[in-house]
């Protein structure tokens, strides 16, 4: 099937070389960190975790999301899933193949990556959620291949595949709430040490990975024959609604709870990220910015008549991905380090080497995914 991956259009073609044009410009900004290490990112002794693990802990959220695709289709028969739910697999691939590649390049020794799995720590987190994420990878590339080559042929997949389905569900939640517990298994950190953090990230993956797949379906339907099917957006839709009003109930549980009580330990990293701390306050605009676009989702995806009109759905679904990534990809790993356990603020902002280089990551994540829906599109149009 590889071979409906060279058959495209000039726009197709620009948008590889675009891509990959992308991608060397971010491995040239990557040699300089190789040579000159993390001191070219805006991280520092006291915001250790920077834009890199924001990013990974994001897109760990979209990969799970696919989950809500799987299990309707596969546990509960829903056939209106039938046609996106390869889609919803091969944006796992493409995101995990990013959560791993931010995760390397956030090591200082890129080349002792391996010691997480050679050397087994069974007592650390990281283990088991690099464990979980390549387990997780390896799965979605068997199922989503698989199921796709017996479509292209006509027939049934192998029961093999449906054995492998059902097991990577739970590895679907697996993979967020391992993401969670190294950071809420930390006790220095007030802001991440919360029970309800791993259903928080749940919850935003439940929203954020549907939403980006109803885009992504917009756009396939625009550029292509292909259609999704209504049912299937709609369903999606109502998904994507529940996750976001969970996100922003666990949200409002976490304020309650750090105000309520008074602890100064829980307060003062919500006042930094919501209203400034002693004088500072970088991330202020972006974290507000973030309540208004998820309050905004929630208020025009409740609705029916406003959910089932496709152009406010789509933009109820970019301001439902864009403010989940503002608050997880930008205010909850630095918002977890500011101020630090001594109340000291280091304030931490991304350098231009660092974003270029996570631009990088980014295309290599749009490169694959695009091939492999451009693939997925042949079959899928008899190709």
């Amino acid at each position: 099937m590889l071979e409906l991956a060279i058959k495209g259009g000039r726009g197709y073609w620009a948008w590889i070389a675009g891509l990959l044009a992308v991608l060397v410009l971010g491995a040239l900004c990557y040699g300089q960190q190789l040579e000159h290490g993390l001191m070219i990112t805006g991280q520092s002794r006291d915001v250790s975790w920077g834009f890199y693990t924001a990013q990974m802990t994001f897109l760990v959220g979209v990969a799970a999301g696919g989950v809500m695709l799987v299990l309707p289709y596969y546990l509960h028969d829903y056939k209106a899933f039938g046609k996106i739910t390869v889609l919803g697999e091969f944006l796992a691939v493409a995101s995990l193949v990013m959560c791993l590649l931010y995760l390397l390049i956030h090591l200082g020794q890129p080349s002792r990556a391996l010691n997480i799995f050679l050397n087994a720590t069974p007592s650390s987190m990281l283990f088991w959620d690099g464990n979980v994420l390549m387990t997780y990878l390896v799965m979605n590339i068997i199922i989503g291949w698989n199921v796709l080559e017996a479509e292209r042929n006509g027939v049934a997949p192998a029961s093999w595949v449906k054995g492998l389905v059902y097991l990577s569900i739970p590895m679907a939640f697996g993979i967020h709430t391992m993401t969670a517990f190294i950071y809420c298994g930390l006790p220095g950190r007030g802001f991440w040490m919360t029970a309800i953090l791993a259903p928080r990230f749940l919850a935003s993956a439940f929203a954020a990975g549907p939403a980006l797949l109803i885009l992504l379906c917009f756009l396939i339907r625009r550029l292509s024959d292909f259609d999704p099917g209504q049912k299937a957006i709609k369903t999606l839709a109502v998904i994507t609604t529940y996750g976001m009003i969970a996100n922003l109930f666990f949200l409002g549980c976490e304020v309650f709870v750090a105000f309520y009580s008074r602890i100064p330990e829980h307060m003062d990293h919500l006042k930094y990220l919501y209203v400034g701390l002693h004088g500072h306050g970088v991330l202020v605009p972006w974290m507000r910015a973030s309540l208004l676009l998820m309050g905004v989702a929630v208020l025009l995806l409740i609705p029916p008549v406003t959910r089932n009109n496709e152009k406010i759905l789509a933009v109820a679904c970019l301001c439902v991905f864009v403010g989940t990534w503002i608050d997880k990809g930008l205010g909850m790993i630095a918002g977890g380090f500011i101020p630090s356990p001594m109340h000291h603020i280091t304030e931490y902002v991304p350098t231009l080497l660092e974003l270029m280089i996570s631009a990088g990551i980014t295309a290599i994540g749009l490169l694959i995914l695009t091939v492999l829906y451009k693939i997925t599109l042949g079959v899928k149009q008899g190709g």
